[in-house]
């Protein structure tokens, strides 16, 4: 007779088995839920919106806990990400991987629990600015995180994926010629060839808006899908959107390797609506509505015929106000929804509603501002407004963002504004020796938003996970040294 334990093992993997056993995903439009603001939402809310507009399929970045506990019994499926700093420690100890799936899959996953259909080890890992920095971890923490994902009886349902740039690959000038990068072939060979195997998809970040923002010469009707005056001819095919040309640059790319058939998915696509020339509402909702008509069409691509991607994650749901502006100001921008899930501009994401719907039950501060006091003199305000950007966004403000041109008093209020409910409306933020004063009437001017921040009363439970969060890290770097002494 078996004993107790064995017992208890046995029925529970027949739970967890019985609770996977669902079909495959299909075919559909998700988004990425990026947490990086100064103003964040509770989980819940977010969860809410996601489900208000019928959208199933959510990408995130990494597996934030309270995040992943919001997504439990939602029914969305999601795909949790594995930033690239875990990749070192990941890729040389099998026992940190072990510990990423039981505190960031097996913890949520199960009957009633979170829908996890795919891992992403790493983030865009070949990317060419990263020097090949991550390179070479990548298959070893993919084959390892794969040994955990079997050992814990999930390797049937959650697949691995390794979201790439566009730049993995390059084409002379055409995409039949499309090829990944010569110093890539052999690990992407290696990687396809685990995709195949496990039946995961190839994942792809294709951004048409960057194609036009670093090149001046690039045609700017070629990046939507309204028909353009410079079509590329590639022998009997057409391009006529720099989507499909790219798309079909990485079937090219891939058919080279003897994939040809593999499937695809778009894990980032979008286009900013501020903070740079070219970044606006009207842009982004052309763009982004081009897309999504495009791909529910299901017309696919010269080279893929009636065969659109599997997915696509639409970049992003919400703007990261507190995102690196590195690349450029419009880094901040990227959401279909404003920080507090506001919809920018009428949007039909094919999911059964006809335009977006708002976040409900947003907790926001007191309406109530911080602007430039005009009795002052601003002479020496210089200082204070960089410090006030310094700390909170103000990317707006800048050459072709929607408060570019309000007038120097208005982006002196801007900027302390900004500051003021950053510090969640402490009166001593809008100070400023002086120069600044509380108003309860909105100074919002035309496109130009002055933004009122929202409450999180779950911040205290936020604080507690990211302690919890960091101590996981910790963990996993303590494992990683016990593993090298070991060797």
């Amino acid at each position: 007779m078996l004993e107790p334990r064995f017992l208890y093992g046995a029925l529970y993997l027949f739970v967890i088995c019985w609770s996977l056993e669902a079909p495959m995903a299909e075919s559909g439009i998700g988004v990425n839920w990026g947490t990086i603001s100064f103003h964040k939402l509770r989980p819940t809310t977010v969860v809410d919106l996601l489900r208000e507009n019928k959208i199933q399929k959510v990408k995130l970045f990494e597996a934030e806990p309270d995040v992943m506990r919001a997504l439990m019994g939602s029914g969305i499926q999601v795909m949790v990400g594995i930033p690239n700093e875990m990749l070192s420690v990941l890729s040389s100890s099998p026992s940190a991987a072990d510990l990423w799936v039981r505190q960031n899959l097996t913890s949520y996953i199960g009957k009633g629990g979170a829908d996890v259909r795919y891992v992403a080890v790493g983030n865009e890992p070949f990317l060419t600015s990263y020097n090949g920095e991550f390179q070479n971890l990548v298959m070893p923490a993919v084959l390892n995180v794969q040994q955990s994902l079997v050992k814990a009886n999930l390797a049937g349902y959650v697949k691995i994926v390794v979201p790439c740039n566009a730049d993995a690959y390059v084409s002379a000038s055409l995409p039949s010629q499309g090829a990944f990068r010569p110093e890539l072939t052999q690990i992407i060979t290696q990687l396809v060839q685990f995709l195949n195997s496990n039946g995961s998809p190839f994942v792809v970040n294709i951004y048409p808006f960057l194609s036009l923002y670093d090149n001046g010469d690039f045609p700017q009707d070629y990046a939507f899908f309204e028909g353009t005056t410079h079509p590329v001819t590639d022998g009997s095919n057409i391009y006529t959107n720099a989507f499909d040309g790219n798309y079909d640059t990485l079937v090219a790319a891939l058919t080279k390797l003897g994939y040809g058939q593999m499937p695809i998915v778009i894990g980032e696509i979008g286009w900013p609506s501020d903070g740079a020339i070219g970044a606006n509402i009207t842009a982004a909702r052309v763009f982004n509505q081009g897309l999504i008509s495009h791909i529910m069409s299901n017309k696919g691509t010269p080279l893929r015929p009636n065969s659109p991607p599997v997915d696509v994650y639409i970049f992003s749901l919400l703007d990261e106000g507190a995102k690196s502006t590195l690349p450029g100001n419009f880094e901040r921008h990227w959401g279909i929804f404003s920080f507090d899930g506001q919809a920018k501009y009428p949007l039909n994401l094919g999911l059964g509603n006809k335009q977006l719907k708002n976040a409900k039950n947003v907790q926001y501060l007191p309406s109530r501002w911080c602007v430039a006091d005009p009795s002052s003199d601003l002479t020496n305000v210089v200082n204070h407004m960089k410090l006030a950007c310094s700390v909170a966004d103000c990317t707006t403000l800048n050459y072709g963002g929607s408060c570019n041109e309000i007038g120097e008093k208005g982006n002196i209020s801007y900027a302390f504004n900004s500051y003021y409910q950053l510090q969640m409306q402490d009166s001593r933020s809008c100070d400023f020796d002086g120069l600044g004063i509380v108003t309860f009437l909105d100074p919002s001017i035309g496109d130009c938003r002055f933004l009122v921040g929202v409450t999180d009363k779950d911040s205290d439970s936020s604080a507690s996970e990211a302690a919890k969060h960091w101590w996981f890290l910790l963990l996993l770097l303590f494992l990683h040294g016990t593993f090298w002494l070991s060797n």
